[in-house]
């Protein structure tokens, strides 16, 4: 009973130090008093009991709870939650090599449960959340698995991939940059960073138009071609295609180097382009997961 009453006395010492504030109002003031005398005649103590002053005030007993709290989440984990952490990355390794990215991601979400200090699972986590086209989430992961190792170049590596899915072409070319600064010899990272820089480049271009596509997966695409014979049946398009044709075979520019064709065509080209973007923008955004996926190297990359 003598721990309660010390721990009685505590409270009671705060409120009346409480009920002395100019903050409260009289009301609350008296509300205060009214709640420490039903403390003291309850437990049968006031503050008179000097001998039950613990040795620190209570707020100070509070704030040394919560540090303490704060430093055992920051602790090494349990060698025995390092061990199962350890099994669940193997597990999801093996669920990488299957191409079962989501129970990947969930074995590894449980390994940084068990030991979050480890930057090897937040890496790749990474990897399997970029397989499901799950780019931002996989930005943040590699952020964390360099915070925790800032000289882990698979880390700087793997963002790059993510940040170049996004059209982050220059914030990818500084990841990949650091990656082959901490691994000179990759030659992933060094294809990885020309396909960056290229894309860059390709944005930076005032003739740009960011549609850079594999022309046989497009050709093979049904619905391109269901949006093609679409716009043929355009009077505008036709009559494009029409004054094509007319130079090609002998307009105002036969015989004389095709420049006028060459820029017709690439005028058709922007215009087609355009067309389609605005009439079928998903179409657009599938054929550009699909270049993706074709032009980064490093996809079957070995798992840590």
């Amino acid at each position: 009973m003598s721990s309660v009453k010390r721990l009685v006395y505590a409270v009671i010492h705060f409120l009346r130090e409480q009920s002395q504030m100019d903050t409260f109002t009289p009301d609350e003031q008296e509300s205060l008093e009214v709640a420490i005398q039903c403390l003291e005649t309850v437990f049968k103590i006031n503050l008179e009991d000097t001998h039950l002053a613990p040795p620190q005030h209570l707020i100070e007993m509070f704030t040394n709870s919560f540090h303490k709290n704060d430093m055992l989440h920051l602790s090494d984990s349990l060698p025995e939650d390092v061990e199962k952490a350890d099994q669940l990355k193997d597990e999801g390794n093996n669920h990488m090599k299957e191409e079962n990215y989501c129970a990947a991601v969930d074995c590894y979400t449980r390994a940084i449960e068990l030991d979050p200090k480890n930057a090897v699972y937040y890496c790749n986590r990474a990897a399997a959340q970029s397989k499901l086209n799950n780019y931002n989430e996989a930005i943040k992961d590699c952020e964390s698995a360099i915070a925790i190792d800032p000289k882990y170049s698979k880390a700087y590596g793997r963002m790059g991939l993510a940040l170049t899915s996004v059209n982050k072409y220059e914030e990818a070319v500084t990841s990949y940059q650091k990656a082959l600064d901490l691994d000179p010899e990759n030659d992933s990272y060094k294809s990885n960073l020309k396909i960056a820089e290229q894309k860059l480049r390709d944005m930076s271009s005032p003739t740009g138009t960011g549609l850079s596509f594999d022309m046989a997966s497009l050709i093979n695409n049904p619905a391109f071609i269901s949006m093609a014979a679409s716009l043929m049946q355009n009077p505008q398009v036709q009559q494009l295609m029409s004054g094509m044709m007319s130079n090609a075979i002998g307009g105002p520019a036969a015989g004389v180097g095709g420049l006028s064709d060459l820029s017709s065509l690439i005028h058709a080209g922007q215009q087609f382009a355009q067309q389609i973007q605005q009439q079928n923008p998903e179409l657009i955004e599938q054929l550009r997961n699909h270049i993706r996926s074709r032009s980064f190297s490093g996809s079957t990359e070995e798992h840590s």
